[in-house]
């Protein structure tokens, strides 16, 4: 028979790929630590769920700073924004 998965350990996991997701896609960082906080909160796993949450914090920084420097980019231009190339 197949053994159990540990469900706070994946949402521990899923906590970590979200920060680390969060520098790299913010839009993936994000989903994984709505999913993780999701199996945080079932399992009552706070490290798991404060894990999560920093993960989500972070994407949605980045996710800001990504869509203000497209709108800054696109409205200036990308020769204004680089001015070397």
């Amino acid at each position: 028979m197949a053994e159990k998965i540990n469900l706070s350990s994946v949402s521990y996991v899923l906590g970590i790929l979200s920060i680390v997701f969060a520098f790299i896609s913010p839009m993936a960082g994000l989903i994984l630590g709505i999913i993780g906080l999701v199996q945080a909160k079932k399992q009552k796993a706070l490290r798991a769920k404060r894990l999560n949450i920093i993960g989500i914090i972070l994407s949605i920084i980045f996710l800001i700073i990504s869509a203000v420097v497209l709108i800054y980019s696109a409205a200036n231009g990308i020769n204004s924004f680089f001015p070397s190339i």
